[in-house]
């Protein structure tokens, strides 16, 4: 299992950092891991589970 940093999520996404915060928001992206103080990482697995996911819809 791989930790993404936010950077590493921008890049494969494609979003800016405020939509990826806005998605969490709205429940339509995969919450942050906590790493201990102030750091956060996003599952590798669940980020490209969310890229398939809007392939398939625009495929649908």
């Amino acid at each position: 299992m791989k930790i993404l940093r936010l950077q590493e999520v921008i890049q494969l996404t494609g979003l800016a950092r405020s939509t990826v915060y806005k998605f969490i928001k709205d429940q339509s992206f995969p919450r942050q891991v906590s790493l201990g103080g102030r750091s956060v990482g996003w599952v590798e697995s669940e980020i490209q589970a969310w890229i398939a996911e809007k392939i398939a819809d625009r495929d649908k």
